[in-house]
């Protein structure tokens, strides 16, 4: 005779056993993110990410093997983040030059606004990126947004919008490009020409140019 009282208990326990543990990874690695972010990989410690996220140390090398990868599972985490947003900007119901122009005011303001990522790559490009290299989630994640861009730069050539001949690729490297570096050296170019780069005003006209220069590229004249 079948027992479902008890099957039920079992199915009970082990959804509360995931919940748990889902639980535990979020908070393993938002601790981590904000340790990666503040120290690198280099100088990241899994004392500190375990104190920061209230969790014995141990549980930490139970879900991650090493700190390596644990911070590929950040990296991985970041990219999904981000990747996700911009799935939810809905590009492909708008029209051409209004999508790009979405893309890149979104750009712009998820690095200001979420200056651990543009941390996060910083260490990932001193490593080689060998982390992403292990990853086929980060690669895969990156291709849906440049086909989608691909398809936005055809759509908008076909309507004569657009110029011929763009790469998607190259046009994501130029928008992304015009804010990482702008914020990630805004210390030393604020310093470099004497303005404080970071003041509202200044951040409103950098991303005012940052539209012209990416549309006027694309645009046909």
């Amino acid at each position: 005779m079948v027992n479902y009282s008890a099957m039920k208990e079992k199915k009970t326990a082990t959804a509360t056993k995931t919940r748990d543990a889902e639980r535990s990874r979020g908070l393993i690695l938002s601790a981590a993110l904000a340790e990666f972010a503040m120290h690198g990989l280099g100088g990241a410690r899994i004392d500190r990410i375990a104190e920061r996220s209230s969790l014995n140390k141990r549980l930490i090398y139970y879900y991650f093997s090493d700190k390596d990868q644990l911070f590929k599972a950040v990296l991985e985490a970041s990219y999904e983040k981000i990747r996700d947003k911009e799935r939810q900007l809905n590009l492909q119901a708008l029209e051409p030059s209004a999508a790009v122009r979405k893309l890149v005011e979104f750009t712009w303001n998820y690095y200001l606004e979420n200056p651990e990522f543009l941390t996060m790559l910083n260490s990932a490009n001193l490593h080689k990126a060998r982390h992403i290299q292990e990853s086929p989630d980060i690669l895969t994640l990156n291709s849906p947004l440049i086909e989608l861009l691909g398809e936005i730069l055809e759509k908008g050539r076909a309507s004569g919008e657009f110029r011929g001949g763009i790469d998607p690729v190259q046009l994501y490297v130029s928008i992304a490009g015009l804010s990482y570096f702008y914020l990630s050296n805004n210390s030393t170019l604020s310093v470099i020409f004497g303005r404080d780069l970071m003041t509202p005003k200044a951040q409103s006209e950098r991303l005012s140019h940052t539209c012209e220069v990416i549309l006027g590229y694309i645009l046909r004249n």
